[in-house]
């Protein structure tokens, strides 16, 4: 299988975390989003979204979505709970990544790191804050309780919110007032097969 993508991307970098733990190979491919790589006809026949990242099967068929990708991975697994109310809550707490962490957390990342924060996006950049640490609060007060989202288990709701609160701090975002998230940071980082985004 191929996984098209960017490196720096936390989106992308989930689908290299879960196929690291998980021992899956597949082919990396490069996509460069500020040189409009995703704006490309080709890429387009792969998601008429023109986003990343995008997993190809083997027998050319497509996924896209960072969630669903990770959950396809996963699928028979132990990151990805049968029951189906721990199922409900792994999708809990990705929906949450995506609309209550990504959108701040992620795009002031993206303002400060792949655009340089220019003068232009800086009040934007200060809007995010707020919403980024209100994210960040929701996750404390679960890690409080548990070791990780969704109790005992590690699951792929841990790594989808894994890939960007590690890098929080580069949208702005100190993690030090948080200590839960660190400890959780922590014990994901000493998990078997581990990989680091930029490692892999």
């Amino acid at each position: 299988m191929k996984i098209y993508g960017d490196r720096r991307s936390g989106n992308c970098y989930k689908l290299q975390l879960a196929a690291s733990l998980l021992g899956i190979d597949y082919q990396w491919v490069d996509i460069d989003i500020l040189s409009g790589d995703t704006q490309a006809p080709a890429f387009a026949q792969l998601n008429p979204n023109r986003k990343i990242p995008v997993l190809e099967l083997d027998d050319g068929r497509c996924l896209t979505e960072s969630n669903a990708i990770l959950n396809y991975l996963a699928h028979g697994s132990a990151l990805l709970p049968e029951d189906p109310y721990a199922r409900a809550l792994v999708e809990q707490w990705q929906f949450f990544e995506q609309y209550s962490h990504e959108p701040y957390i992620a795009v002031a990342r993206f303002i400060a790191v792949y655009q340089g924060m220019p003068a232009e996006r800086a009040k934007e950049f200060r809007a995010k804050q707020a919403g980024g640490h209100k994210a960040l609060a929701v996750m404390e007060q679960q890690l409080a309780r548990t070791p990780f989202l969704v109790g005992e288990q590690f699951s792929t709701a841990d790594v989808a919110l894994y890939a960007y609160t590690h890098v929080a701090p580069e949208g702005g975002f100190e993690l030090v007032q948080y200590p839960a998230i660190g400890a959780w940071l922590a014990r994901i980082e000493a998990l078997p097969n581990f990989a680091a985004m930029d490692k892999v």
